[in-house]
């Protein structure tokens, strides 16, 4: 069933049951993308099933059982769409597999999210969701990430900022576009549970396999100095909690001629010496400006 509450009070229940949490706690709580919930479902663009309705409810500790003006039937309003529906509208072209395409797929890996909302016993959202810290990677999201889902999909994506929190999101929507790349080798769902790795396409082709590495490093890596007595120290280094990817990241490193740290902590791998820094710079190099400015900046420091 779906939930017509009175105008406006469908964002009240949820921003009432959101105080104590975060968008991305939330939508966990009633099982559904941050980005559908903030965009969709707050601004009642999409109705709550009843479901979701009773744990808004329960979690805001509030009844809006008086607030309700009716309750559909879950498909009240697909028959006369599907009358005048051509199908999926959006034209989608798969794109072939080149250094751009393993450049997103990068970029996915390290700070993005496929996934496949259900609603129901259906999927009904199907997003790809990139985020950033709105104070250094504002720019780079709204620029050049936007650009390659463009060039690859022809999705800009569409640009949210966090409230609560110096966040930034570019999400792209659509079953062909999720699907795609989940037959290209990333999965939907929680990356960590998926243990996700470096697609085989990506690993097996030198070009792509860098192009891979920029995108995940402009994520998720930073840039930051070692200070010892005799030397400061540059490293470039990349962080995640995925055990797959961080085994194929510095394999792929150590394949390209790199000499990676360990992996510290489960979490972290870094490029220390000033040979593989260089190298680094010369072969792969950063599409996200922030870490250029920072490797700038602590180079004028030494």
């Amino acid at each position: 069933m779906r939930i017509v509450l009175e105008k406006g009070k469908q964002k009240e229940l949820i921003e009432l049951a959101k105080i104590d949490l975060t968008w991305e706690k939330l939508a966990k709580e009633i099982n559904c993308n941050p980005s559908y919930l903030m965009n969709e479902l707050r601004y009642t663009k999409r109705l709550l099933s009843d479901l979701r309705y009773k744990k808004l409810c329960e979690l805001s500790n509030v009844n809006f059982d008086k607030f309700i003006l009716d309750k559909k039937e879950d498909n009240w309003g697909r028959a006369k769409g599907g009358q005048n529906s051509k199908g999926n509208t959006k034209n989608f072209i798969e794109p072939q597999e080149n250094e751009e395409l393993a450049e997103l797929f990068g970029i996915i890996l390290g700070d993005g999210h496929v996934e496949k909302t259900m609603i129901g016993k259906k999927i009904r959202v199907y997003s790809i969701d990139i985020a950033g810290d709105s104070r250094d990677d504002k720019i780079y999201i709204k620029n050049y990430v936007s650009n390659l889902f463009s060039k690859l999909f022809n999705e800009k994506g569409k640009i949210r900022f966090s409230k609560n929190a110096n966040g930034i999101h570019i999400a792209v929507y659509g079953k062909k576009i999720v699907e795609f790349v989940n037959r290209k080798g990333i999965m939907s769902g929680n990356k960590k549970n998926n243990n996700q790795k470096i697609p085989d396409w990506i690993l097996n082709n030198r070009d792509y396999l860098k192009a891979c590495l920029r995108g995940l490093i402009d994520a998720d890596g930073c840039v930051y100095y070692i200070s010892k007595k005799t030397n400061r120290n540059l490293r470039i280094s990349f962080t995640s909690c995925i055990p797959k990817l961080m085994e194929d990241v510095r394999n792929s490193f150590i394949s390209l001629g790199f000499h990676p740290s360990k992996i510290l902590r489960e979490k972290e791998i870094y490029l220390s010496s000033k040979i593989d820094v260089n190298k680094f710079l010369d072969e792969i190099g950063f599409s996200n400006n922030k870490h250029l400015k920072r490797l700038q900046s602590l180079k004028k420091d030494r």
